[in-house]
């Protein structure tokens, strides 16, 4: 079977991120004051061939722990679905 699998990879809550920082000070020259808190992070998606959705589900997942996110800075999250 094959499926798409659509990443999310974000820094920590807990440590700073200057591109939001800049884009959330951005905001208010651009007359969006109430725009604040801004997270960048990436987005990648996917296809993969499994036998079934567990197995294509731990195969993105190794490969987020192996090669795409850096999981000291960062943390991700995932979704899958038959294609």
């Amino acid at each position: 079977m094959k499926f798409k699998a659509e990443i999310d990879i974000m820094p920590h809550a807990n440590l700073l991120d200057p591109q939001g920082k800049a884009v959330s000070s951005s905001m208010k020259n651009l007359g969006l004051s109430e725009i604040t808190n801004v997270r960048i992070g990436k987005h990648i998606s996917l296809e993969i061939e499994a036998a079934n959705e567990s197995e294509a589900g731990a195969k993105v997942d190794d490969a987020c722990k192996r090669l795409l996110c850096n999981q000291i800075v960062e943390g991700y999250s995932f979704s899958l679905k038959s294609i």
